[in-house]
């Protein structure tokens, strides 16, 4: 068994960060070491590999932003980029073989076609409309650009309050097919699909909740339970980031920022959460985490306090035990394997 996983950090460029880095992940040990960067490039806040060993992430090129294309060995293939700000998040669609991003600032979803040698082109646009009650919701914020089980690509509106699914055709089209409404005020971020049951979990920033969702396909979702992230005793400020469930499909996880913890879920019979612990991350801003590739450790990384803190996690019962805190990546926002 392998004992070495390679582990890649997206960042923000604004302090002392350079771009994209990566480490050692020894996974007997939980131990980070190695850490070099990768690839310079500003503000790289969102990190996907596909099959072929390619990177994709959010880049900028002459005060432009975008996407950027790279080789897993650093090189990089292309930009696609516009004026204004970059991209939030990039997944890819190997079936399609297509790449999406998500504009948070622009309110926007984008479809790319991946070329052969795994640089991009602009496949379709669309700009979403509306705002919410929030003062963080004046405009459409896309946040998230990722494909359902049943192969359409549902996006999160963190300004609008909406889950909006669109069918892909094969050149990257996008026709929209149905709108799901959360919450108001909610702030809808990241969504993750259970395995085999029919159920996604919604993650909303603005006000720390989690909506589970039955999913019938077809991009209809129907709302079953809303469960908050936090303590009922706390009242500071918070903004909830990342959502992960576990292989096994029996545990999930949510990251608060300003409470600056983990909240740990167990998954019931019928798709539905109950809260297990909630665990101080010990650093600032945890905005980002993910599981190891064998699901034995837990790795969180801080936007301001420029440290991963590694989990050890037990998988019988999903609870989480610090192993480390001290680790230093500069400004991390992403945490990926390349898995």
């Amino acid at each position: 068994m392998n004992m070495k996983e390679i582990v890649y950090f997206g960042t923000y460029t604004r302090r002392i960060s350079q771009g994209i880095y990566k480490a050692d992940f020894d996974t007997e040990t939980g131990k980070l070491s190695n850490l070099e960067l990768f690839a310079t490039e500003p503000s790289p806040t969102y990190l996907a590999f596909d099959q072929h060993q390619h990177l994709y992430t959010v880049g900028s090129h002459d005060d432009k932003g975008g996407i950027a294309a790279y080789r897993t060995d650093g090189v990089l293939l292309n930009h696609v980029v516009e004026e204004g700000a970059p991209h939030c998040y990039v997944a890819v669609d190997e079936t399609r073989s297509l790449v999406y991003g998500a504009n948070y600032h622009k309110g926007q979803v984008l479809v790319y076609k991946r070329k052969e040698d795994g640089c991009l082109e602009l496949a379709d646009k669309v700009q979403h409309t509306g705002h919410g009650p929030h003062e963080n919701q004046a405009s459409p914020h896309v946040h998230y650009t990722d494909l359902t089980p049943d192969q359409y690509l549902v996006t999160c509106d963190l300004g609008t309050d909406e889950v909006i699914t669109y069918d892909v055709d094969l050149e990257g089209k996008l026709t929209k097919l149905a709108t799901y409404n959360c919450n108001p005020g909610a702030g809808a971020r990241h969504l993750v699909f259970h395995h085999h049951y029919k159920i996604a979990y919604l993650i909303c920033e603005l006000n720390s909740t989690i909506e589970v969702l039955i999913y019938d396909g077809v991009g209809e979702f129907e709302q079953m339970q809303v469960i908050s992230t936090l303590p009922d005793d706390y009242s500071g400020f918070n903004g909830t980031a990342a959502i992960r469930l576990s292989k096994d499909g029996k545990f999930l996880y949510a990251s608060n920022r300003g409470h600056n913890s983990i909240a740990v879920y167990s998954i019931l019979a019928d798709g539905s959460l109950e809260l297990l612990e909630i665990v101080p991350t010990n650093g600032k801003n945890p905005r980002d985490f993910d599981l190891s590739p064998d699901q034995e450790f837990l790795i969180a990384v801080h936007q301001d306090s420029d440290n991963a803190t590694v989990f050890k996690r037990n998988p019988e019962t999903g609870r989480l035990a610090e192993l480390s805190n001290e680790f230093h990546v500069p400004e991390a926002v992403c945490i990926s394997f390349n898995k």
